[in-house]
C-alpha cells in the first residue's frame, strides 16, 4: 500500500470544448458526502511520486488517458485552505490520518471531448461541466479552476498550440473563433479573424466542406504541427 506525503497534494484542471463552452473535468468526493460533493480530479502524492508523476498518474485514474500533457502553473498553500471541517474531515477519512495544512501544486492540460473522452470511471462519477456554471467545490478548487482559465488564456498568446488541443482534427472557422472568444472572454469580429486565420501558416484549409447542414456549407481546416513545430519549436 502505497504512504502518502502528509503535506503536499497535486490538483489537476483538465479543458475540454464542446464546440459552444469551456467545459472542466470534475469528479465526486467518495466515501465521505457532508459539505460540497464535487472536486477537480487530484489527491496527496505519494512518497515514492514526483509532482509530475502524480499529475499523470491522475489524469489516467480519471480519464484512461497516459502521457497527457501537462503544465504545473501554480501552487496553493493558503494556511485556511483546508479549514472547512467537512472538507477536511472527508480528507482524513481517505487517508486515514489526521490532516492540518495542505500545501496543492496545480497542473493543467486541454484535451478532446470525444467518445473516448465521454465515459469515464464511475468509481469517481466524473463529468464535464461547464466552466461558466461550475457549482461551488471543495477547499480551494474554484480558486484553482479561475488561476487555471487565466493561465490557459496566457497561454493561447504565447503557445497557441494548446488552442488546437481542444478542437477535433476537422474543424471550422467558427469552431476556432468560438474558442478563442471562450477562452479570452471577447467578442471577435467574424471577418477579422478569417483574417487572423490566413496570418496562420500552421492552420491549412482542407478541400472539404460541411454535409448535411442548414446553412452554406463551411470549409474545414486543419492544425499543421509540423510547420508550428519549424516555426515554434517541438510542442
Amino acid at each position: 500500500m502505497n504512504a502518502y506525503l502528509r503535506h503536499v497534494s497535486v490538483d489537476c484542471v483538465l479543458f475540454g470544448f464542446d464546440g459552444t463552452n469551456l467545459h472542466t473535468l470534475l469528479v465526486e468526493k467518495t466515501g465521505v458526502h457532508e459539505g460540497n460533493n464535487m472536486k477537480l480530479p487530484g489527491r496527496l502524492i505519494h512518497e515514492n511520486e514526483d509532482l509530475e508523476t502524480a499529475a499523470s498518474n491522475i489524469v489516467e485514474e480519471m480519464t484512461g488517458i497516459k502521457r497527457s500533457n501537462l503544465h504545473q502553473f501554480k501552487a496553493f498553500g493558503a494556511p485556511d485552505r483546508t479549514s472547512n471541517p467537512n472538507d477536511r474531515a472527508w480528507l482524513e477519512y481517505q487517508v486515514s490520518m489526521d490532516i492540518d495544512r495542505v500545501v496543492t501544486v496545480g497542473f493543467m492540460s486541454t484535451f478532446r471531448i470525444s467518445t473516448k473522452l465521454k465515459t469515464f470511471s464511475t468509481v469517481f462519477n466524473a463529468r464535464w461541466v461547464p466552466v461558466n456554471s461550475t457549482p461551488k467545490l471543495i477547499f480551494d478548487h474554484n480558486l484553482i479552476l479561475q488561476e487555471a482559465v487565466e493561465y490557459l488564456r496566457q497561454m493561447a498568446q504565447w503557445q497557441p498550440a494548446i488552442i488546437f488541443k481542444l478542437l477535433p482534427p476537422k474543424f471550422t472557422a467558427l469552431q476556432l473563433r468560438k474558442i478563442y472568444e471562450t477562452i479570452t472572454g471577447i467578442k471577435i469580429d467574424a471577418r477579422n479573424f478569417h483574417k487572423k486565420i490566413s496570418s496562420m501558416p500552421y492552420v491549412k484549409v482542407l478541400d472539404e466542406t460541411q454535409t448535411n447542414v442548414s446553412h452554406r456549407a463551411a470549409h474545414y481546416y486543419k492544425f499543421d504541427k509540423r510547420i508550428y513545430n519549424r516555426m515554434f519549436g517541438q510542442l
